[in-house]
């Protein structure tokens, strides 16, 4: 009985005893608080895998989008290749070495391609999409997926995972140069004071009858001086040329360009007619002999008229499948003769404006009349430029010429 009693009190106070129960719950939680480390280091390899496989996607996918607009352009399987290539090679070797494996000279691979140790990268799939950009250009959607099995360390596979799949996706677009289809007519005065002379001197010649306003009254007769200078009418076509030479340049096939001009002094000259290229608009202007007085309404008027017929349209349409975009460039060195024909010239130019005509004006060493025309005349406050040299002729012509002959080339990431 005594012996009974003894047993049962021990078992009562190894019950109530609580000395060992903070040893019980360390070992129950310590798989718990190694796995949470586990967890947090391998968080922290993640986070470092997938950025170093979102700047080898990016970087592979741009790749091979440049490659197939470059002058000597891959094909789309080799480009494939490039893409592929360039992935290896921004990981820095192998795409398919297994995680901690070493090669002879005792490095991990892991460590070799500059991946985590924990990792395993898979073979990437590499997509490229052509399709068409205008009647001859070509745009290409390159899409790199990159994939990778991250495998957890020893103690987060205490929660019962040995590893995760990672992937990242990058696109890069580019296309192939496509000319925007355009329809130019140049309206040029082509009066008297155009024969003046400018403040450049004309190397090629030694001497000249040099005309000014003050000693206009002598033409054609005025005594050749030295030094010789540039004449207004010059200046315009060497400022011509150099606009329709970027005209040719952004358009050789002729395939996109048509243009044409119109000149006038106190009445409009026989117009020319819009065609491809810029050939017959050179013409044109190179013939230009500056006389008489100044009347640009009809001739502006006669310009909108043309570039906005149907037939136009119709042109571009057939050979280029485009609705061009529509310009007009006005030039004058002076006032008009008579204030009807700059009401006439303002009407047609607000006419262009709501018709999306791009109306850009160029005021040659011209009087504050003309200029205050021109200014009103250009559809927006950037289409005016005011030369006052014929340095700044040219250069307000090559300006517009820049505007004009954009070619729309993208690459984006």
């Amino acid at each position: 009985m005594g012996r009974r009693y003894t047993v049962g009190r021990t078992f009562v106070a190894m019950l109530k005893d609580r000395g060992g129960n903070f040893g019980m719950m360390a070992a129950l939680a310590t798989p718990l608080i190694l796995a949470a480390g586990g967890v947090a280091i391998d968080m922290a390899g993640m986070m470092t895998a997938k950025n170093q496989m979102q700047d080898a996607a990016d970087a592979a996918a741009l790749a091979a989008a440049s490659s197939l607009v470059s002058k000597d352009p891959p094909t789309i399987a080799k480009a494939k290749e490039i893409a592929a290539a360039f992935l290896k090679t921004q990981t820095g070797g192998s795409a398919v070495d297994s995680p901690g494996a070493n090669d002879q000279s005792g490095t991990s691979s892991a460590a070799k391609t500059g991946l985590p140790e924990a990792s395993t990268a898979s073979q990437p799939t590499i997509d490229i999409i052509e399709s068409s950009n205008g009647p001859t250009g070509k745009a290409y959607n390159v899409t790199v997926l990159n994939k990778q099995t991250f495998q957890f360390n020893a103690l987060t596979r205490l929660l019962g995972k040995s590893s995760i799949d990672i992937e990242t996706r990058a696109t890069a677009e580019s296309a192939t140069e496509s000319k925007n289809a355009l329809s130019m007519y140049l309206v040029l005065d082509r009066s008297g004071s155009m024969a003046w002379k400018t403040n450049t001197k004309d190397t090629t010649k030694t001497s000249c009858p040099n005309y000014t306003e003050s000693n206009w009254s002598k033409y054609p007769n005025l005594k050749a001086t030295s030094p010789c200078y540039v004449t207004k009418v010059d200046a315009l076509k060497t400022a011509v040329s150099d606009l329709l030479k970027q005209l040719k340049t952004a358009d050789p096939n002729t395939l996109y360009v048509r243009t044409a001009a119109v000149s006038y002094n106190s009445a409009q000259d026989t117009a020319g007619n819009l065609d491809w290229g810029t050939a017959g608009t050179s013409t044109y202007v190179n013939a230009l002999v500056a006389t008489g007085g100044t009347a640009s309404g009809n001739a502006f008027k006669t310009a909108y008229s043309r570039v906005t017929a149907t037939t136009e349209d119709a042109a571009h349409k057939a050979k280029n499948g485009q609705v061009p975009t529509k310009y007009i460039v006005f030039m004058t060195d002076g006032d008009n003769n008579n204030t009807s024909d700059d009401t006439t010239t303002l009407a047609w130019c607000d006419t262009a404006r709501k018709n999306n005509v791009q109306v850009y004006t160029v005021a040659f060493m011209a009087p504050d009349r003309g200029k205050s025309l021109l200014k009103a005349c250009a559809t927006t406050e950037a289409n005016y430029f005011q030369a006052e040299e014929a340095s700044d002729l040219i250069a307000a012509f090559k300006a517009i010429g820049e505007k004009a002959s954009a070619m729309a080339t993208r690459l984006t990431k």
